[in-house]
């Protein structure tokens, strides 16, 4: 990985800063510099103006030779020749100045350059500085500090390093401003760009940082990094509350057990196993919420092992296509499962024994028949699936808890009288129901009452039917039986204990 501010080997990257061209804006030119350090390369746009005054400053505060900058012109100050001339006199001038400092810019370089937004030094000199004024303010108000990847990768590049940590002589600028605020700060935030920052060529995603340096964090979110370039992650399990990682990973493992790739075979402290095992993995002990939504995560992982505390689970919009390991998370409320991949809830009972709010939205389901078992459910979203029969209802109508359900979006939901017959399928709570966020009203109740009617009328009918369908048969079977002994018996020799039968003859003989 190639330093936006400097070299990974403790070498400073050269430095370069180009006038590429001009424009006109308004009544005056505008010049557009290209600095180039290592790498990473960014444009800044100045008017003469700016250059005068930033020289003004130096000659003052540095003592640069006055004539180093190229004179003012009043007249045809704008004309193509002498633009150009300018063009290359402005070039020398400022490649003049990064020689002259070829470590660390003067702060007002720095910030005409943009060495404090794009720049190793002048980065964590300007975020020392930011820190030095409000740091404890910032503490003391229990506030979010928001800080770039870039920034992050900054500091950690400077640390590496090992140079001094006040580089510029500036005092408000040393690195233990940051250091002093990182190890007590309880709320952050690292947001990264999804492509190239600012007007530089530098991709957030791609670079490096370590979090170690943040000691005290309660919660910490991050999007748009790289989830495997993130290092110290982990320095956090003793306290940390709430993680939120979105934008940034492929895998829930390569945030919550890093270093599980080291290992053949790991598990969590406390774990009883029977296999070998080559290492013993401490848990998240203080984690309750995590949110690992808009990532390219295709399955729930066995590092949920280490997060045993969570209640709630945010996996949405991911490419996840089956419900497994959640059985290791006894304490999960609330999951988030939508816009996934999922295809089948079978036996999802057995995973989510205490769910109270699930979110299954968004996937591909066609039936409901994993459903029914999950007796502490209250909240459900079943909205934007593949269901399209009524009949699929029932696998959770009978579920005790259940108020909420959100259906809509789904093909079930244009059948004629959808809600009532949706509804109807929660028998005597239906009014204990709201469905697809509106209040059930008296005439769909009394509707209800009439099809829970008809339906009891079928069933009894079909019960009747039936009875009647089995009478018959048993009728059939009795007189079968009566016919077969009847015919056994004319067959059958007469029994010698039987009196003989007296016949006609006989009797005309007495």
């Amino acid at each position: 990985m190639e330093a936006a501010a400097g070299g990974e080997d403790g070498e400073e990257p050269p430095r370069e800063a180009r006038v590429l061209g001009s424009e006109l804006v308004d009544t005056y030119t505008v010049y557009i510099i290209q600095v180039s350090v290592g790498n990473h390369q960014w444009t800044v746009k100045h008017r003469y103006s700016d250059f005068h005054d930033l020289h003004e400053k130096l000659v003052s505060e540095k003592k640069i030779d006055k004539n180093l900058l190229p004179p003012k012109k009043i007249i045809g100050k704008n004309s193509k020749s002498l633009v150009e001339k300018r063009q290359k006199e402005l070039e020398v001038y400022l490649q003049t100045l990064l020689l002259k400092f070829p470590v660390t810019a003067p702060k007002v370089l720095s910030h005409f350059l943009h060495f404090h937004l794009y720049e190793i030094n002048g980065i964590t000199a300007a975020l020392a500085e930011e820190l030095f004024h409000k740091g404890e303010q910032l503490l003391m108000a229990g506030e979010v500090f928001t800080i770039r990847p870039l920034q992050l990768y900054a500091v950690t590049q400077q640390l590496l390093q090992g140079k001094p940590t006040c580089a510029n002589g500036d005092a408000k600028t040393d690195l233990g401003h940051i250091l002093d605020f990182t190890c007590r700060l309880k709320y952050l935030k690292v947001t990264g760009t999804g492509g190239p920052f600012g007007t530089s060529n530098i991709q957030e995603h791609l670079l490096p940082f370590d979090l170690s340096i943040f000691k005290s964090l309660y919660q910490i979110e991050i999007s748009h990094c790289g989830g495997k370039l993130i290092k110290g992650l982990t320095s956090s399990k003793h306290a940390l509350a709430t993680l939120s990682v979105r934008f940034s990973a492929t895998s829930m493992k390569e945030i919550l057990v890093p270093e599980a790739s080291e290992f053949d075979h790991w598990e969590p402290e406390d774990a009883t196993s029977s296999c070998p095992v080559t290492a013993i993995i401490p848990t998240w002990r203080t984690l309750t919420t995590l949110d690992m939504s808009h990532n390219s995560i295709s399955e729930i992982d066995d590092s949920v092992k280490l997060i045993p505390k969570i209640e709630f689970l945010d996996l949405s919009h991911n490419g996840v296509s089956l419900v497994e390991n959640l059985q290791h998370l006894y304490n999960l409320v609330h999951l988030d499962l939508s816009y996934n991949k999922l295809t089948s809830l079978e036996g999802v009972h057995t995973k989510l024994g205490n769910i109270k709010t699930l979110n299954l939205a968004g996937n591909q389901l066609e039936r409901l028949c994993g459903l029914n078992k999950l007796y502490s459910l209250v909240n459900l979203d079943l909205s934007n699936n593949k269901i399209e029969q009524i009949d699929e209802v029932k696998n959770i109508g009978n579920l005790p808890c259940l108020e909420k359900v959100m259906l809509s979006s789904n093909p079930l939901s244009i059948i004629p009288d959808y809600r009532t017959k949706v509804l109807a399928q929660f028998g005597d709570r239906a009014s204990e129901v709201c469905l697809d966020n509106i209040v059930t009203t008296e005439k769909e109740l009394d509707t209800v009452e009439v099809l829970k009617a008809i339906q009891k009328a079928k069933e009894v009918k079909y019960k009747l039917s039936n009875s009647d369908k089995k009478i018959s048969e048993d009728s059939r079977l009795t007189a079968a039986s009566s016919k077969s002994n009847c015919s056994s018996l004319t067959v059958r020799p007469s029994s010698p204990s039987l009196p003989r039968p007296v016949s006609s003859s006989q009797g005309n003989h007495k």
